[in-house]
């Protein structure tokens, strides 16, 4: 599918945003190993987050999607039933990984496979400590997927130091300890976002956090719940950035997750010049909740490296457009993560950029892109990627000489279906 993105030199007016993505895994996942009933709101309407819910079905998990909102029938930790096919991923790198350390604890084995991308992601991070926890996995070449987890119900709980800042591969090894005895600690080199964390104890685990280090006691069975599902600030960074490059903006992002481990965008933003606020915050579920204003801003630039690239991970495509357009540029260290995402992101914004006019030098680990650059309408690629495609999207606002045209935007719908709408409504 072929998106055209005319250029507009004025944003205004307010918007809902789908629920988060990452929170939404986890609820579904949680939920279906929880007792009793729980009601997810403002559930995300992103394929990935479905690729979760659809995993819980064939797991022997009833699931009803309602009007603005999902019921699990959870049926305890020890209520799933062996899948009779394989379990389906799609797209989701978060629901192969997390939904592993479930299924470590269950007494039969499980394959999951994925999409041609989810194909290519390393799966070797969970693989490591599940086996050190008495789980045996078959990957493809011993890391990919399709990968086959034989479960057993005498999982160890173990102490693991993660050699990556991942929340999933901390997900996965917290998310195993619910099945075993004793106590499962997980210490991360750099603290990533704690959902899992948040959600776990809202269904009633027995968590404790202290810095970098996560523990769960296992054996406690979880309890159904009624949550609500805040508004994805991954996807409200594509209208931060495309509000910020704008020549007149006024724009108001209702009821956005403002989670402290996830607002390093904000604070990018905000830091270098973006007029970008953040209002009425309020509590649900654990997680925070405010309303975004954005409004049109001289962004200076920046450099994104050792840990605020681990925070910044999923926003860099479109800071990067951000970067081009700003007054010093932007440098970004340290993300060798982002070459084994949906794409190889350092490559496909690299193209995409150079595509429009932007120039950009690549390294192994990240890019420098240098600031008072115009973007030139152009054909680009999502290349199957929805980060890709968005971003690319909020280019072509910014372009001069004509509309851009988004090759693949159907990618979008992995996490923000209603994108290219939503886009179109804040036009002035």
């Amino acid at each position: 599918m072929q998106v055209r993105i005319a250029p507009s030199k004025a944003l205004g007016g307010a918007i809902r945003l789908p629920g988060d993505k990452s929170i939404s895994h986890r609820y579904a996942i949680l939920a279906a190993i929880a007792e009793g009933t729980s009601t997810l709101r403002n559930f995300s309407s992103g394929a990935d987050p479905h690729s979760s819910l659809g995993c819980m079905q064939s797991l022997g998990i009833r699931v009803e999607k309602l009007d603005g909102e999902i019921k699990v029938y959870g049926q305890g930790l020890r209520g799933l039933q062996a899948s009779t096919g394989q379990l389906d991923a799609g797209n989701s790198g978060s629901t192969i990984r997390m939904l592993s350390g479930i299924l470590a604890g269950q007494p039969f084995a499980s394959t999951i496979f994925g999409d041609e991308s989810l194909s290519h992601r390393p799966m070797k991070r969970i693989m490591t400590p599940l086996e050190m926890m008495g789980a045996r996995i078959e990957a493809v070449d011993g890391t990919y997927p399709p990968i086959t987890i034989h479960g057993t119900r005498d999982l160890r709980a173990i102490h693991y130091e993660t050699p990556i800042a991942s929340a999933q591969v901390k997900s996965c090894v917290l998310f195993a300890g619910l099945s075993c005895e004793g106590e499962t600690t997980v210490t991360e080199p750099l603290k990533t976002r704690d959902h899992s964390e948040l959600a776990l104890r809202e269904f009633g685990a027995d968590i404790r956090m202290a810095g970098r280090t996560t523990t769960i006691t296992g054996g406690k069975e979880l309890q159904g719940r009624e949550l609500y599902v805040p508004g994805d600030l991954s996807g409200a960074a594509f209208f931060l950035v495309a509000a910020m490059m704008s020549d007149d903006a006024n724009v108001v992002l209702y009821d956005v997750g403002v989670n402290p481990s996830r607002t390093a965008l904000i604070d990018f933003l905000a830091g270098g010049g973006g007029q970008v606020k953040v209002l009425d915050v309020r509590s649900t579920g654990g997680e925070l909740v405010g309303d975004l204003r954005v409004r049109n801003s001289k962004f200076q630039g920046g450099v994104i490296e050792k840990g605020m690239t681990a925070a910044l991970i999923d926003e860099i495509p479109v800071l990067a457009v951000l970067g081009a357009t700003s007054e010093h540029g932007l440098t970004v260290r340290d993300a060798s993560e982002l070459r084994v995402k949906e794409t190889d992101r350092i490559a496909t914004v690299a193209d995409n950029l150079r595509r429009m006019g932007i120039e950009i030098e690549t390294s192994a680990d990240g890019f420098y892109i240098p600031g008072k650059q115009t973007f030139r309408a152009a054909e680009v690629d999502s290349f199957g990627d929805h980060r890709i495609g968005m971003a690319f999207a909020v280019a072509g606002l910014a372009a001069v000489g004509g509309d851009t045209i988004v090759n693949e935007a159907e990618a979008a719908s992995v996490s923000f279906p209603e994108f290219f709408a939503t886009l179109e409504s804040i036009r002035t």
